[in-house]
Order: structure tokens, then sequence, then C-alpha cells
């Protein structure tokens, strides 16, 4: 298959359809203000620190590629867009003054790898990495988010994950910081590298994305970026894209109703099943409370009688069940206590008996209900 990237893998994890419509049929998204303005911040940063020999450019030759490399396309209005360009020029000015005085010359920027992770190759470009006085290496990758980034959103970029994976790959150097660039606020917002563990689990993330894809499964998935710029491809948002059919007029998908009309009967049928299961309720607990005030098991009418029994609900406590496994080396097998494992567990003959005898002794009774049985009353011919 060809190389995967960072925003492809991003984008079958949010919704294997929508990877599907633009990776492998080639529709194209529509374009959008916020990928144009960071697209274009981004190739001003690369401006900035892709020099051969310090010092940086200075602030005017800067702003005059910011103008010069301008991207229009998504703006709503050219009011949008101007406002937008000049908030552009306020970054870039900053982030000249915080980087100009105290300028280093980068290890790498915008550097385009390749790697292979048991077969499958992962390409991409890194925005920027550092070679730290310790020796060891700092990845850098620029982001217009609205939001400053949290510890939790550093923790969870998959992005920088894979960007670690690379850069370890490419120079057999350690990774030992991590940086995402909040260019709106120029706030660098850093972690330390993450563990083997991680970077195992991402290889395998890797692999399983990669193996969908081969396998063709591409189901679609309803997220917080629903609908996406290909709803009539959706099945969750198709109908609404279909085009009048004649047949729909006699046909409906239940009988007597088109489509828009079972949704709304639904919904009516729906809202009176919740009152009346609310009604139910309320009955019940009435019924329930005068059986328990007078000491009843069964209530009548005149055509009916309900029977009102107590239920015992039994189970193990999981701390009890653990005192007793734990030392006999059998705790593992319901680790986190789950009562299907414990069954099986005592089902086992394998078991020592007193140890299944013990632990059915631990039974008890951990909730109590009331439960109404109906019956219809014998009438006289």
């Amino acid at each position: 298959m060809k190389p995967l990237s960072y925003t492809q893998i991003s984008l079958y994890q949010t919704c294997p359809l929508s990877y599907k419509l633009q990776y492998i049929d080639g529709l194209r998204p529509k374009d959008k203000w916020y990928f144009s303005f960071g697209s274009t911040l981004h190739l001003c940063t690369e401006y900035f620190f892709k020099v051969k020999v310090p010092p940086p450019p200075p602030l005017e030759a800067l702003l005059d590629f910011y103008e010069t490399n301008w991207l229009s396309q998504g703006y709503e209005s050219a009011e949008e867009e101007a406002k937008y360009r000049a908030y552009g020029r306020e970054i870039l000015t900053r982030f000249w003054q915080i980087h100009h005085p105290d300028f280093r010359m980068p290890l790498a920027v915008e550097r385009m790898f390749y790697i292979d992770i048991e077969g499958v190759k992962l390409r991409g470009y890194i925005d920027r990495v550092d070679k730290l006085d310790s020796g060891s290496l700092s990845i850098v990758d620029y982001k217009t988010n609205q939001n400053l980034f949290t510890v939790d959103d550093l923790e969870a970029d998959l992005q920088l994950t894979l960007y670690q994976l690379a850069v370890q790959e490419i120079w057999q150097l350690p990774v030992e910081k991590l940086t995402l660039y909040h260019l709106r606020s120029n706030t660098p917002c850093s972690c330390g590298p993450r563990e083997p563990s991680q970077l195992d689990a991402a290889r395998r993330m890797v692999l399983e994305v990669a193996e969908n894809i081969t396998q063709e499964k591409f189901p679609a998935v309803e997220n917080q970026y629903c609908p996406c710029d290909f709803p009539e491809h959706c099945p969750y948002y198709r109908q609404q894209y279909m085009e009048a059919r004649p047949e729909l007029a006699s046909q409906g998908v239940l009988p007597g109703l088109v489509a828009a009309e079972a949704v709304e009967e639904y919904v009516v049928l729906q809202s009176q099943i919740k009152e009346l299961e609310s009604q139910l309720e309320e009955l019940r607990q009435v019924i329930i409370d005068f059986c328990q005030a007078e000491g009843l098991s069964r209530v009548f009418g005149q055509e009916h009688a309900i029977t009102c029994k107590m239920m015992e609900k039994t189970g193990f406590d999981e701390d009890e069940v653990k005192a007793l496994l734990e030392p006999v080396g059998l705790w593992p097998q319901v680790t986190s206590f789950d009562p299907a494992r414990l069954k099986r567990l005592l089902d086992d003959e394998g078991v020592a008996e007193d140890i299944r005898d013990r632990i059915k002794a631990l039974k008890q009774v951990i909730a109590t209900f009331p439960r109404l049985s109906v019956r219809k009353l014998a009438t006289e011919e």
C-alpha cells in the first residue's frame, strides 16, 4: 500500500469512510480559511528558521514574505480575510521579537521523513528539530489552534508520538522534549518524551490502521466534525440529499407513510410511551408502598390481581473473594472481578473442591427489589 501520513491515520481513526472518500475515491474537501491561515504561518516559521547561517531574516523581510505567500482560499468574505491577514502580521511580529534575539540554528526545519514499521511506510514533515545542550533532541510542531494546549492535549497528541518515532530512527539520538507551539499566543507547550510502551502502542496502531485499509474496512463513524464535506455519501446524512423519486409518493417505508412522516410519527409515539411509562412507574410504586405498609403479598382489583414479591440479587464481595483466591494463585483468573470469570472458576473441576465450596460460601444478598406480576382473575360463566 501507499505510505501513510499522520493526517491520513488521524482521519481514518475519526471516520474510515471519510478517509476512503478523500484518499481512495479522490474527493476533494472544501477550502477552509483556517487551513489557509495555518499554512501561511507555517511557511513563515520555516522561512525564519531555515537559514544557512545566522542571523535570521529581519522583521521587514519576514512580513514581506508573509504578504507574498499569503493564501486566500476559504475565507467567506474580503472583510474576514483582511481581519485574519492583520492578525497574522501581529502573530509574526511577536514571533520575531521572541526568537530573533537568542536565535539558534535548528538541527532540521520542515524535515521530510520515511520510516518503515514492519512493512508499512510512514511519511511526514517535521516542523523543527533542535539539538539541546544535553545532546538530546527536541521536536517542535507549530499549531494555529484557537485554544492553548493542556497537559492532556500534549500527552494524547499522536502526531508528536509519530514524530518521536521518526526522529529517533533518523538521528539515533534520544528525544528529550516534545513541544506544540501555539502560534496565536506564541506559547510553547512542552512535555517529556513518550515512553517505550507508548511508542510500541503507536506502532501497533499504525499497523492496525494499515491492515483495516488493506481489508477495505471503511464504516461511517459519527463524530464532532459531522457532517463533513461529503454528506451525500454518508449513510447518516445521505437521505437528506436524495433526489425526489416518484415511487415514494405511492410506496412508503411504512404502510401509508413516506420516510419523513414515519420519522415524525415515531417521535410522537415514543413521547407517548415515555409518558405512559412514567404513569406506570407511579402506579407501580403506589401498589408496592400499599403492600409493604399493610404486610400484603397480593392486592386485588375487579378483574385482576397483582402479586408483590421481594426478589433477591446475590453476588460476591470483591475484597472477600480476592482475600480467598490471591493466596492460592487463582485471583488472576477473575482479575477486575468479572462475575462470568468467577462462574467459570466455580465450574472448573480442576480447581480444588474445598476452594470452590469456600467461594460459594461467600455468596450473599447484595440487593433486594420488589417485582410485580399480574394474574387475571377467574370469572364465573
